[in-house]
């Protein structure tokens, strides 16, 4: 017998194991959709880029609630290949959520971008169980006060049943749960949220983590999840990871970053973002997760070039399987719009379709390609 190939084999069979337990989701039973998801996305990594948008059927600049309407769509004749929504206000028995989407709807434009091949991502901006006031009353006790043995427990838990109640409805054609990634907690290393640093300690923040997570997976019943762990913007791979619950727990690390405040010319936001995205790169490769830019901004964005000369460059080169784009609020009372992606005859529109056409970063007809519940 050659002793001298022991070494390679046992190298080529921890490298199958890596890569195995690599692919494989958080929850052992989730169901083949959701695991058919987290492999499928796992799989994008360092190849392409779905780009996501936050409410993107539901309205946009000009328009809202009007049937096949996208202003991503209206740019590049796609949707994007992402989705996002919130849950905000379902905690409290409301029939429509923080930004006044009503979540009949949300559940039907959820079940249209799934038939498209579309991925799912949902946030919650609960609201402040301790006072009642909203998700950015950041008075510190809100967090302690919902853990087990907490004031404020039982009200928790109805709030995790009405969440689950709506996400137990999102069903396929076929009578197959819909997979989601379920957004919690976001940006919890800020301090504009009830759930922030300063409101919380780190342990207190782990331990609501891991009973919600448990909650909805062992008390629910709910196995078509895929759970999102993502920081605001960061500085070193110690804050990222100070409140992160466990990889038995998350399946997608990610963090949010707006190019605003202190990074608000080109070239600073491009360096704090590949900054970010290089440290990111290498926290989920060592905890074997998904990673993805989870939300990100530019308020109108007034440069008509930025997207393939600042964004793009500056996400090309990592290996994030998503990018997504906050919400086209629209015009204000005041006269000015919110938009974070282009509209017809916004500045940056033309520039935003050229990226489209990369081939790198993928929209409806890519994301459909892939098969992604397969």
């Amino acid at each position: 017998m050659n002793f001298r190939f022991f070494p390679l084999l046992f190298g080529l069979l921890a490298a199958s194991s890596q890569l195995t337990l690599a692919q494989v989701c958080s929850d052992p039973d989730a169901t083949a959709e959701t695991k058919a998801l987290y492999k499928n996305l796992y799989a994008l990594i360092g190849k392409n880029i779905l780009f996501g948008h936050q409410d993107d059927p539901c309205y946009g600049v000009g328009w809202k609630y009007a049937a096949g309407r996208s202003d991503i769509r209206d740019i590049t004749g796609e949707y994007p290949a992402l989705y996002g929504f919130d849950l905000g206000r379902i905690e409290l028995g409301w029939n429509y959520n923080l930004d006044s989407v009503p979540f009949e709807k949300t559940k039907q434009f959820i079940r249209e971008a799934y038939e498209r091949g579309g991925v799912i991502t949902l946030s919650w901006h609960l609201n402040n169980p301790l006072t009642g006031a909203t998700a950015w009353d950041n008075k510190p006790g809100a967090v302690a006060s919902i853990l087990p043995g907490g004031a404020k427990n039982e009200l928790y838990k109805t709030w995790l049943d009405r969440v689950a109640g709506f996400i137990l409805t999102l069903k396929g054609k076929q009578g197959e749960s819909i997979p989601v990634i379920l957004r919690l907690f976001h940006e919890l290393n800020g301090g504009w949220f009830w759930w922030g640093k300063d409101q919380c300690s780190p342990d207190e923040m782990k331990q609501l983590w891991r009973y919600t997570i448990n909650y909805l997976k062992k008390e629910k019943n709910i196995h078509n999840l895929l759970y999102a762990y993502n920081t605001d913007k960061f500085n070193n791979g110690a804050e990222y990871l100070e409140r992160y619950p466990g990889d038995d727990l998350i399946d997608i690390m990610g963090f949010d970053i707006y190019q605003a405040n202190n990074i608000r010319d080109n070239k600073a936001f491009a360096s704090f973002l590949n900054m970010d995205l290089t440290l990111l790169d290498s926290l989920a490769h060592s905890h074997n997760k998904i990673p993805a830019l989870t939300e990100f901004g530019y308020s109108q964005v007034p440069d008509e070039t930025w997207w393939t000369n600042v964004f793009f460059p500056a996400i090309q080169s990592h290996q994030i399987v998503y990018a997504l784009a906050w919400r086209n609020a629209g015009k204000k009372q005041s006269g000015n719009a919110e938009f974070y992606v282009p509209y017809p005859g916004a500045v940056s529109a033309s520039d935003f379709k050229k990226m489209a056409g990369n081939g790198t970063v993928l929209f409806e007809n890519g994301i459909k390609s892939k098969n992604i519940y397969k």
